[in-house]
């Protein structure tokens, strides 16, 4: 009789195990360690840049963000040479990048130049943050057809320019017509980040493809710039990026245009009418 009342207490346990059981194996514990940390790094190279821009180092605060720009750029790659990447890290990195490439530049700007226009000086940096998280979210559902571009400026790039900015002229801006430039300086890449200009990508670099000897020459003369000049030279990639777009729509319509105007049917609609010359009745 025991036995018959414990074999009835556990069918009874039976579905509440099973929902428990199906609870648990609905929610991964476990993360990849690697990608993960190196996001961690990415998140906290924001955090420390907004702590040091409200104590006005501007010097040590910018290069912050560069530091987060390249732990953002491996946690990706190594995720996907690895084979660790997974929906938690898609969503991790996201949440990571709107702190160091949204959040962090807008304080770092509005700190160092954006406070003495007031209320414009922060609503033009949370314009930034707003851009910055939209285009990740957009970055997030879009269906990618050419991995060789973005659609948008990225929001690390973006966020370089006006932390190379500050990094090349941290003695600040401390008058109100002095401070009017930085308004383009968080603008411009914002309306770019949620544009539909191309940007090129380097994800789709191979780098396991044998390459000429002059191309790491050529590496080997960038990276002595930026150890020279490592001012100068940022600001100098951060712009030439944030140009490459512009430039690279130019091209593409005046490719256009000239295959339209190429074009047969375009040609012969082109081509005026030529008289026809008489000609005589067929000979016999």
């Amino acid at each position: 009789m025991l036995s018959d009342i414990g074999k009835e207490r556990r069918l009874r346990m039976l579905p509440l195990r099973r929902r428990r059981g199906a609870g648990r194996r609905g929610v991964r514990r476990g993360v990849y360690l690697l990608p993960a940390m190196l996001t961690l790094g990415n998140l906290f190279c924001g955090y420390a840049c907004v702590v040091f821009a409200t104590r006005g180092d501007y010097e040590t605060a910018a290069p912050f963000i560069g530091f987060a720009i390249v732990l953002d750029m491996l946690d990706g790659r190594i995720a996907r040479l690895t084979g660790t990447a997974s929906e938690f890290g898609l969503q991790f990195d996201s949440l990571a990048d709107v702190i160091s490439f949204g959040m962090a530049p807008a304080v770092l700007v509005f700190c160092w130049g954006l406070g003495p226009l007031g209320r414009l000086g922060w609503a033009v940096g949370f314009i930034f943050v707003t851009a910055a998280a939209m285009r990740l979210a957009r970055f997030n559902i879009q269906t990618v057809t050419d991995k060789r571009y973005f659609v948008g400026m990225p929001s690390p790039a973006a966020a370089a320019v006006p932390a190379s900015t500050v990094f090349l002229y941290p003695a600040g801006l401390h008058d109100y017509r002095e401070a009017l430039p930085a308004l383009a300086l968080m603008l411009v890449p914002a309306f770019l980040m949620v544009s539909t200009i191309r940007f090129r990508s380097f994800k789709t670099i191979d780098l396991q493809a044998r390459r000429s000897y002059k191309v790491l020459l050529l590496c080997a003369l960038v990276l002595v710039a930026i150890t020279t000049h490592p001012r100068v030279m940022l600001v100098v990639l951060a712009y030439a990026y944030l140009a490459s777009g512009f430039v690279g729509m130019a091209i593409t319509r005046l490719r256009r245009r000239g295959a339209e105007a190429g074009s047969p049917e375009t040609a012969g609609e082109a081509r005026p009418e030529t008289p026809t010359q008489a000609v005589g009745p067929p000979r016999k």
